[in-house]
């Protein structure tokens, strides 16, 4: 992040293709930003580092069981991660460890400092990746909403910290 006080922060979740975890992880943070009130310091966004579905809705089984938490994902839209995106966003929150590298692998040096797991916001959970549900089951997607919403509460609090509300 730019620094410790600042009056916005911009955040993006990254995963393979964009349609289950980053944005699963960008709908629940929007919901817990909304909570906490930091809706207009706070921009959030989501992307993969794949181009596997460019423009099209998050996962159908992420949107049915993200919904039944209450958190709506049918407005957001798949995107690759771009080069603009390493200088535009104060954080950049990579689901895994393989999405991690990649991202590591592409991003300019100057700004490698963004550039972390979304899982470092809920250490009590001593899990450090959100596993990928694409090829399993319901449980896998439930899975992906108990973690991005125990590091959204982690990241919220951090946010906080950052913008001088505690």
């Amino acid at each position: 992040m730019r620094s410790m006080m600042q009056d916005e922060i911009s955040i993006l979740m990254v995963c393979m293709g964009n349609i289950c975890r980053s944005p699963t992880a960008e709908g629940v943070l929007r919901a817990k930003v909304a909570q906490a009130g930091l809706t207009r310091q706070v921009l959030i966004d989501s992307a993969g580092t794949h181009n596997y579905h460019p423009g099209s809705p998050p996962d159908e089984r992420s949107q049915a069981h993200a919904l039944r938490r209450g958190y709506d994902l049918s407005g957001l839209r798949a995107r690759q991660v771009t080069q603009d995106d390493y200088a535009d966003f104060d954080l950049i929150l990579a689901m895994d460890w393989d999405n991690l590298a990649l991202l590591q692998e592409d991003c300019p040096p100057q700004h490698a400092i963004k550039l972390k797991l979304f899982m470092e916001f809920a250490p009590q959970l001593q899990v450090a990746s959100v596993p990928d549900p694409y090829h399993g089951g319901a449980s896998g997607f439930e899975q992906v909403l108990d973690l991005t919403e125990a590091a959204s509460e982690g990241l919220v609090a951090h946010l906080k910290n950052c913008l001088g509300q505690n």
